[in-house]
Parts: structure tokens; C-alpha cells; sequence
């Protein structure tokens, strides 16, 4: 009965799509707060228990590379079972992986730190997928602020979580365990609070019931998209744009922000500056979403993935130029950062949810996330191993100069849709 109102009625499909938003963006709230959590320690962590920093990106690689695998894993579910029982299943999977860190710490063991830091990444890839949900039952003209109200819902936690590592430190050695686990018992506690509030609430299935109003509708792939030459093109054109975009972002944000807090160790600063630096590079990853999305709907998906390369750049460059004594420098790096990370993410969820139609559109976003999880996951591994050859100053540059390759790799793959 549900589904005949929500495909029958334009108003009731309104109302079911700010009712998606709510519920999506409660859980990103606490999902976001785990994602940071594990993030801002996880180099210390890895840097303290192998006794050398020349493989402290391995943490991050290795939760991006978990991402990658629960990134499929999210998107084969949701493609099958609907949003809901995806995302429920990632955000779990990230709560065990996140107590299993807790645990290899406690008994000091490096094979296990590496099992669960890749089961620990699911939470990530989650955390990522549930930007699509927000964007199921709108059309092209309000994707990028519907994908925005997700993103800037994770700001709450994700800017909470980095300041919490001192107080879960302190508990965790309350508990005889080492204090930089402390974060990841935060993160198992925010994953499965995020995976409960999705299951108990997000009903109906907002992928379930675009179906059912495609169907209603009488909407088929040709019809909405033209002859099959036309459609492929589309297709690619805009699912290579929007791949491209995403995963040189990532590449360039996770290098960048991986060696931060190392860098930062080297330099004399505490888990407190640190947790300040990780927690405005997260805030801007994520806070300046509903403009970002007004943008993209607004002048298009292609000029604010330029500006997603030109913002990487400027934040190469100042963190490279940043006096090593300087907090407040170091934020502004990495507020840079955070921003064009987010700028390159809403135009590429963008211009990739546009060309997909709906009997493929959750295996290939899963797809698609799971080319982005694992070019972090290279970024992270050669970011320990660039510090340790050269400098921050030289990873944060060429960072920045690697992010302009956005621009022209976009145009010559632009997408063939009338919103971009």
C-alpha cells in the first residue's frame, strides 16, 4: 500500500525524500564521528606499534583498501535489498572492525591490527554510499543538494570525533589498553549506533521505491535516455567523468592528510594540536556541502570539478610553505584540502548518478566507490614511503600539482547531460 501512495502521489514522494534525508543524516552524524576517529590515530597507532613511521600510511591504506571490498559489498546489497539493508550491513561490519583494533591493541599484535583496520574500512565505504541514498528520489536538477544534505550531516561527528581522542585515550588506558585505541572503541560505538538508527527507520527503501515510480511511470532505459548509441555514450562520458574526478580527489586528500599528524609528531606538537588540525580538515571536507551542491545544480557538474583541482592546489601549496611551529597554518592547509576533496566528491556523485539508470545504478556506484577506495588506499601507502624519501613539503606539492590532471582529463571526457 505504501508503494502505490509514494508512486502515485508527487507530494508523498516529497515528503518521503525529506524523510530519507532526516534518517540519513542522523545516522551520518555518528557514523562520521567513527570515521574520524580512526582516522586522526590510526598513523600514530600503526607508526607506535611497528617502531618506525616509514609505514605509518599502512593504517590508512589498509582501512581504504577494507573500504574498497565493503564498497562492492554495499553496493551488490543495495542493489538487491534496497538502501537500508546495505547500508545496515556496512556500518556493522565497520563496528566489529573498529573493536577488533581495540583488541590487536590490547594484546599488541600487529597481525591483527592489520585484519581489522581492512575489516575496520567498511565503516568508510558506508559512511561514502550513504551520500547516494539521499539522491535516490530526486531528479538531476536537485542531486547535488540532496547529496550535500547527507555529506554536511557527517560534519557534527566527524569535527566531535578528532577532539574526543584525548578523553578515549584516557579511558582506554583506564582499561590497561594503549591510549591511541581509545578512538577506534569510539568508532565501533558511533558505526553500530549509525547501522541500528538505518535499520529500524529507513523504511520504505528510497532505491525501492524509485523503481516502483519508474515502473508507475512506465519509464524504460531507452525512453528516458534516448537510442542505445546515445545512451552508451552517456553512459561512459559521464560515469568516466565523475570516476576520474572522485578518485584524483582522494588520491591527493588522503596522501596529504595521512602524513599531517606524522608530520605534525615530528614537529612537537600533541595529540590535542593534531586532533585540532584533523578536526577542521574534516569539517571542511564536509561542511561547505550545501553550497557546493547549490554550485553544482546551479553552474554545473564540470566547473566545480575544476575547482575541486585549483582548491587541492592551493592547499599543496600552503602546506608545503607552512612554518613547521604553526597550528593555525596547518589547519588552513588542510581546510583547503578538505574543501576541494568535497568540492571533486558532490560534482562526481553528480555527474555519475545522472548517467546510471535505475536497474544498475547501486552495483555501479559501488563499483565506482570502489575504484576511489582503493586509489586512497595507493595514496596512503606512497605517502609513508614519499615522507620518508623526501619531505612533507614535497608530498603536500606534489599533491597539489598531481590535482590539477582533474581539469583536463574532465573535459575530454565531459558528459553528455543537460545539467552538466
Amino acid at each position: 500500500m505504501a508503494a502505490i501512495i509514494y508512486t502515485d502521489s508527487p507530494a508523498a514522494r516529497e515528503a518521503l525524500h525529506r524523510r530519507t534525508l532526516v534518517v540519513v543524516m542522523a545516522s551520518q552524524v555518528f557514523s562520521g564521528a567513527g570515521l574520524a576517529a580512526g582516522i586522526t590515530v590510526g598513523a600514530l597507532l600503526a607508526a607506535d606499534m611497528l617502531g618506525t613511521s616509514s609505514l605509518s600510511g599502512l593504517p590508512v591504506a589498509l582501512f581504504t583498501a577494507g573500504s574498497a571490498g565493503a564498497a562492492l559489498m554495499v553496493g551488490g546489497l543495495s542493489q538487491r535489498f534496497g538502501r537500508r539493508t546495505g547500508l545496515t550491513a556496512g556500518y556493522t561490519t565497520g563496528a566489529l572492525g573498529g573493536a577488533g583494533v581495540v583488541l590487536a591493541a590490547a594484546v599488541d599484535s600487529i597481525p591483527l591490527l592489520m585484519l581489522f583496520l581492512l575489516v575496520y574500512g567498511a565503516g568508510t565505504a558506508t559512511n561514502l554510499q550513504a551520500r547516494y541514498a539521499g539522491a535516490d528520489l530526486v531528479g538531476p536538477g536537485r542531486r547535488g543538494r540532496a547529496v550535500s544534505s547527507v555529506l554536511v550531516a557527517t560534519t557534527l561527528g566527524a569535527v566531535a570525533g578528532p577532539n574526543l581522542v584525548a578523553a578515549t585515550g584516557h579511558v582506554a588506558q583506564h582499561w590497561g589498553i594503549p591510549a591511541l585505541a581509545g578512538p577506534f572503541g569510539l568508532a565501533a560505538l558511533a558505526y553500530a549506533v549509525a547501522g541500528t538508527v538505518l535499520f529500524a527507520l529507513l523504511r520504505p527503501d528510497p532505491l525501492q521505491i524509485s523503481r516502483r515510480i519508474a515502473a508507475a511511470e512506465q519509464e524504460t532505459v531507452a525512453a528516458d535516455v534516448g537510442p542505445a548509441p546515445a545512451r552508451a555514450k552517456r553512459y561512459a562520458g559521464g560515469v568516466t567523468a565523475g570516476a576520474v574526478t572522485m578518485v584524483i580527489t582522494q588520491i591527493v586528500m588522503v596522501a596529504v592528510m595521512t602524513m599531517t599528524p606524522i608530520h605534525m609528531q615530528a614537529h612537537g606538537h600533541d595529540l590535542s594540536a593534531t586532533g585540532l588540525v584533523i578536526a577542521v580538515h574534516i569539517g571542511a571536507m564536509y561542511l561547505p556541502s550545501p553550497l557546493t551542491g547549490l554550485l553544482v545544480d546551479r553552474l554545473g557538474r564540470i566547473p566545480v570539478a575544476a575547482a575541486a583541482g585549483l582548491a587541492l592546489l592551493a592547499a599543496g601549496v600552503v602546506a608545503a610553505t607552512a612554518p613547521t611551529g604553526s597550528v593555525a597554518a596547518l589547519a588552513a592547509a588542510l581546510a583547503l584540502l578538505g574543501l576541494g576533496w568535497n568540492l571533486g566528491l558532490v560534482s562526481g556523485t553528480a555527474m555519475i548518478t545522472d548517467a546510471l539508470p535505475l536497474h544498475t545504478r547501486a552495483r555501479t556506484q559501488g563499483t565506482v566507490d570502489l575504484c576511489v577506495a582503493l586509489a586512497g588506499a595507493g595514496g596512503g601507502i606512497a605517502s609513508g614511503m614519499v615522507l620518508s624519501a623526501t619531505s612533507y613539503a614535497a608530498l603536500a606539492l606534489g599533491g597539489g600539482i598531481l590535482a590539477l590532471a582533474v581539469i583536463p582529463l574532465i573535459t575530454l571526457r565531459r558528459p553528455d547531460s543537460a545539467t552538466a
